[in-house]
């Protein structure tokens, strides 16, 4: 709810500040006092659009700024944190909110967020969760066909929740299949083109049969090939070197090692350390004909490997290069795509059998949708007669008699996602009268009138923290004013409610009196208005002016304790 309002050289009014509380508060006046002020600094705050025009004369820019309490949970207060705003939290998940709009002389605004400038927009956005303004000119709650959906929907109960919800999975899951069908319809030739070519490639690679790192080995085997007579001499030469006698001074390696040993062995008994090198030199002896033997035999093997095989070699490392330069920079590589493409092969293959499957789950599904529609018409059809019955009772004591809420529910339209209803409110003004949208045809305090009624009758279903009225009263008088400013007494049981009047009547049923005063400055400068919250002895001096323009009239103040008396032991609390 709205805790505090400041508003700063708007209109007449130079600086206010309107303190307001839970449930029924009432703004009073005198004709062009500023009363509407009021209304317009909210409209600022809701995130309407600037007027250069509402600037205080003579001042550089207005201000309006609003301190609210808002569930830290709810919409209002999660977009606000989404904005960069800040919040003020309270252990029991209330947050104190500040909205705050400046307007200069220019026309241009800037607006505040928790603290944080932000468009206008945002302002909208986070104003309409939790302000309604029904005023003479501009009636915002359900003027579009969505709202008066959404309404009769919550309005309709637990049992109407249920089936919209039902419904909307049912929806959900149509539109999902019928995506995936269409998709599977709609790419069926460039998938038919995939699989051929996926085929062509697949059958290429099987007839290579390549190995995995068999481009890395042949590579390796070709290097070998192609350096067979360096390679032999090599291996020859390491041969020679260590069982050979060619090296006369010295004698081979495998001799050499084999005197050493011997040379430590003779004396290994008078020195451990040596017996154990001895020992290790043996060791060598064996590592060294090991090595020659392996020479020997790559020798060997070395004549056997001809140009024939460095042949067959290059012409399998050709095959591969083929299959490396289409599909990857290698032959493992080349496998893993292979091996995926299988995948994607096969699942190309089952997608007949996906889009007959689909096409069954698709028409199921769109018979479950037409009667999940059906239930849901039905409840709605139900509901629509119920609300209207009840709105046009409180029409019926809020001086329209003759007055009727009508609420069309269409049904059998496209399946949507909210159902294949449309719901529209009308209002037939008297009985033969053609029923007009709500907005057309009806006078600003008429449809001030309506709204109260369709909002008393939804605020326990559909409540908005808080409702502002402007002259909800104008035109009526006698009882029917005692009966609105009943009804708003009732709203104001579920909601904070704000009341422009000029009805005393209506004004006994507040339970915050705030008084809009106009005064001019003594040196004959501009007009100025004051606000200030009446204590309870003033409510009475303020009635008796509404009721006889004679505050001081003790007759006038005898029928405002009346009526205050009469609002205390008739209001319902």
């Amino acid at each position: 709810m709205i805790e505090e309002i400041r508003i700063r050289d708007l209109g007449v009014i130079a600086d206010a500040t309107l303190s307001l509380g839970a449930g029924f508060s009432v703004v009073t006046g005198e004709t062009g006092a500023g009363k509407t002020m009021v209304l317009s600094a909210l409209n600022l705050l809701m995130g309407a659009r600037s007027d250069a025009g509402a600037v205080r004369l003579g001042a550089k820019n207005a201000s309006a700024e609003a301190v609210l309490r808002v569930d830290l949970q709810g919409a209002a207060a999660q977009r606000a944190l989404e904005a960069g705003g800040e919040l003020e939290t309270d252990d029991d998940g209330v947050a104190g909110l500040i909205l705050a709009r400046t307007v200069n002389s220019d026309g241009r605004s800037r607006a505040y967020v928790g603290g944080r400038s932000a468009p206008a927009g945002v302002l909208a956005e986070v104003g309409e969760k939790l302000v309604v303004v029904h005023g003479q000119s501009d009636q915002l709650r359900l003027r579009s066909a969505a709202a008066q959906r959404e309404a009769l929907d919550k309005f309709g109960g637990p049992e109407l929740a249920a089936a919209l919800a039902a419904y909307q999975g049912t929806y959900r899951r149509w539109r999902e299949v019928s995506a995936s069908l269409e998709a599977l319809r709609s790419a069926e030739r460039d998938r038919l083109r995939e699989a051929e070519s996926l085929q062509s490639a697949l059958e290429e690679i099987d007839a290579v049969d390549p190995q995995p790192n068999e481009d890395e080995a042949l590579k390796a085997e070709a290097m070998k090939l192609g350096n067979v007579e360096e390679l032999r001499t090599a291996a020859a030469a390491a041969h020679q070197a260590l069982v050979s006698g060619e090296f006369p001074e010295s004698g081979d390696a495998t001799t050499l090692v084999d005197a050493a040993k011997r040379q430590l062995e003779a004396v290994g008994a008078h020195d451990a350390e040596l017996g154990s090198l001895a020992e290790r030199l043996a060791e060598v002896g064996y590592i060294l004909a090991d090595i020659s033997t392996e020479l020997a035999g790559y020798a060997a093997s070395l004549d056997s490997e001809g140009p024939g095989r460095l042949a067959e070699v290059e012409a399998r490392r050709a095959e591969l290069n083929i299959l490396i330069r289409k599909y990857a920079p290698s032959i493992s590589e080349v496998l893993d795509w292979a091996a995926t493409s299988r995948d994607r092969l096969d699942e190309i293959s089952g997608d007949s059998d996906r889009i007959e499957g689909l096409q069954q789950e698709a028409s199921a599904l769109e018979s479950k949708l037409v009667a999940d529609a059906e239930v849901l018409g039905r409840l709605r059809l139900a509901a629509a007669e119920d609300l209207s019955g009840r709105v046009s009772s409180e029409l019926s004591a809020l001086a329209m008699p003759d007055a009727w809420l009508i609420i069309d529910v269409t049904s059998g339209g496209t399946p949507g996602p909210l159902g294949a209803d449309e719901v529209s409110f009308s209002l037939q003004p008297h009985a033969g009268a053609a029923p007009r949208p709500l907005g057309k045809g009806a006078s600003g305090g008429e449809l001030s009138r309506v709204m109260l009624a369709i909002e008393v009758v939804l605020a326990a279903v559909d409540p908005v923290p808080t409702f502002v009225f402007d002259e909800v009263d104008a035109g009526v008088g006698g009882k029917a004013a005692v009966e609105i400013g009943r009804r708003l007494a009732m709203l104001a049981q579920h909601v904070q409610v704000v009341v422009v009047t000029h009805l005393p009547q209506v004004a006994a049923f507040a339970s915050h009196h705030i008084r809009v005063t106009k005064s001019r400055a003594a040196d004959g400068g501009f007009t100025a208005s004051d606000v200030e919250v009446l204590p309870e002895s003033e409510r009475v001096r303020e009635l008796a002016r509404m009721l006889a323009g004679q505050e001081e009239s003790a007759s006038a103040q005898a029928h405002a304790e009346e009526l205050l008396l009469d609002a205390a032991r008739t209001a319902v609390r």
